[in-house]
């Protein structure tokens, strides 16, 4: 990696990390109206309309990074097992337990569970990637990040906790932030898209058969849920290529620390879309302790003349 490529620049970085994060957020308040829209109320029709979007996302990132190659894309052979294990980890395993879980557990409360993956990541990075050592900046960043999405969610916090809800939303919070320290060194040797690409297809696979083992059935859609579905699918090709590339040539910890505003665009996007109430002290307060904590973790660090580069990579890289 190259300290002076384009997407190590803090604007860069930093611009790519919200778009990315503000497409994922859209995602919470399209779930809802692809719900109602096509009348999915169960958990196996939830997972079907999960493994589609993920389908149709990766067909649409093939497309394109086949285009821009101007070539087929393929896997190199020594790297289908790690790519096949990202996709059943980050895709398969990921959205599984979030759409299940969901089922048995308020939206508030989901949202504070997947929110702590940003810190999932930052920890796994610090002990399973050299060079990226969690400090007491990105330590204080964190906190004061997932402090703003407690507030969100305040009441949202107490009652009854069981396997099936707030269990498997741990376990896709585990995964989400997981997949985000194994896809850098992946993305270090693959191109970024082909790592999307083939993520999404294999792991959208097992969802949909999942979700039909699990009582689902194929979705009818009309027009309106057709554009739904197709928004839904780009917008997870595009933040996922984006997000890998960040990865490719960023800290994880620099990169990750934005996943902390994705509740917070959900929210936003929420008010937009859903007509919900959002401007309150409750959630402007929640807004500027997330946009604290991301500056926190970007700001320039002082380079202390003599010091040794961290070494790249790891005895984890692929």
């Amino acid at each position: 990696m190259k300290d002076d490529h384009i997407l190590t620049k803090t604007s860069v970085r930093c611009g790519l990390s919200v778009l990315c994060c503000m497409l994922w957020g859209s995602a919470f308040p399209c779930i809802k109206l692809g719900y109602e829209w096509m009348q999915i109320e169960t958990a196996g029709e939830k997972i079907v309309f999960a493994g589609y979007r993920f389908l149709l996302a990766g067909a649409i990132t093939f497309v394109v990074a086949c285009l821009l190659e101007k070539r087929i894309i393929r896997i190199q052979k020594p790297f289908v097992p790690h790519i096949l294990g990202l996709g059943l980890l980050n895709t398969t395993t990921q959205y599984t337990c979030f759409y299940i879980g969901m089922s048995y557990i308020t939206g508030t409360k989901g949202s504070i569970i997947d929110a702590a993956s940003t810190f999932i990541s930052i920890l796994l990075a610090h002990f399973l990637i050299r060079g990226e050592k969690l400090t007491w900046r990105s330590g204080l960043g964190c906190i004061i990040g997932f402090a703003g999405i407690v507030i969100i969610n305040i009441e949202g916090i107490a009652g009854e906790i069981t396997f099936m809800g707030e269990g498997l939303m741990l376990i896709s919070m585990v995964a989400h932030g997981a997949c985000t320290v194994f896809t850098k060194p992946l993305a270090k040797k693959n191109a970024p898209m082909t790592v999307t690409a083939y993520q999404m297809a294999f792991g959208s696979v097992f969802l949909i058969l999942i979700g039909f083992a699990a009582g689902g059935h194929v979705i009818s859609f009309d027009i309106k849920s057709m554009l739904l579905l197709f928004y839904m699918a780009v917008l997870s090709a595009t933040a996922f290529s984006v997000w890998t590339l960040l990865l490719k040539y960023n800290e994880v910890g620099k990169v990750a620390i934005f996943g902390f505003s994705i509740p917070v665009f959900g929210m936003l996007l929420s008010s937009v879309l859903l007509g919900e109430a959002i401007f309150t002290i409750k959630n402007l307060t929640a807004l500027a302790c997330v946009s604290a904590g991301i500056i926190i973790v970007n700001l320039p660090q002082r380079r202390n003349a003599g010091r040794k580069k961290p070494v790249e990579g790891g005895a984890h890289d692929i």
